[in-house]
């Protein structure tokens, strides 16, 4: 399977306004030259966004402000899509909790499940159906984490979702039948975004990896239509080395860690 060609292509991104998903808008822009469509909730964040990239990059940018925990803005983002000729899309949009589990309000975890999971299988479905019934070439990465092969204490929902989304993406990938559409995951460490801002995370910061660093591995594997993204050569090898140990132990070991963190900010 030939690599992605996004140039002059439109390219939808969720979770657009910051973070991870702005960082891999403005390198589809610069690097890349490809149009884009932003997906987020905060329309001051999307509109500013939009109008450095134009002037910046000589590139076309729509964008469309949703909620993905809403099923009506879902479908939304999917038409909007689709009547751009979109040709790969990165879901990316997600949410975190970082605390202990029990004092996490449900209302508030089905926010995190209903974003993190159920507006990625939405929308995933939608676009596979799409791109088989058109036959047409493109590509979908999730963004997971690597979050999801291994423990996460006082993450312990943003795991779970990762890891949905981490066998999710990968079993689908089989079942596809274009041959010139592919499912990559993309599965970063932790970064240094707004999300990891607050005190609790304080003392994870030395863990942490610029964000650009991880956006320019994620589109050149996306690009390259490869199975699983791990980003920086200290993630792929940690990787590799962790699971040689047992996951107990290695959920110990974060446990300490994690809680050192969330001590500190207190």
């Amino acid at each position: 399977m030939s690599s992605l060609q996004f140039k002059d292509k439109w390219v939808l991104i969720t979770g657009a306004s910051a973070g991870l998903g702005k960082e891999l808008a403005i390198q589809l822009a610069r690097d890349y030259h490809a149009n884009l469509i932003l997906i987020a909730r905060r329309e001051g964040k999307l509109s500013e966004l939009q109008s450095f990239l134009i002037s910046q990059y000589d590139i076309h940018v729509k964008y469309l402000v949703a909620d993905l925990s809403v099923q009506e803005d879902l479908e939304k983002v999917y038409q909007f899509s689709i009547s751009n000729n979109v040709y790969g899309m990165i879901l990316n949009a997600g949410v975190t909790y970082f605390g202990e589990d029990c004092q996490l309000e449900f209302a508030q975890a089905k926010k995190i499940i209903e974003t993190n999971i159920n507006s990625v299988v939405y929308l995933t479905q939608k676009f596979v159906q799409y791109f088989e019934t058109k036959k047409q070439e493109g590509a979908l990465m999730l963004v997971s984490s690597m979050a999801a092969m291994f423990p996460a204490p006082y993450q312990s929902i943003y795991s779970g979702t990762k890891s949905f989304l981490f066998s999710y993406g990968h079993a689908l990938s089989h079942e596809l039948k274009n041959k010139q559409f592919s499912i990559s995951i993309f599965a970063p460490g932790g970064m240094q975004t707004e999300m990891t801002e607050g005190d609790s995370f304080g003392g994870l910061q030395k863990w942490l990896m610029p964000v650009n660093q991880a956006a320019k591995d994620a589109l050149a594997g996306f690009a390259k239509r490869k199975y699983t993204i791990l980003p920086g050569w200290q993630n792929r090898i940690g990787a590799k080395f962790m699971r040689l140990l047992p996951l107990k132990f290695l959920g110990n070991q974060m446990e300490k860690v994690y809680k050192k963190s969330l001590d500190n900010s207190k």
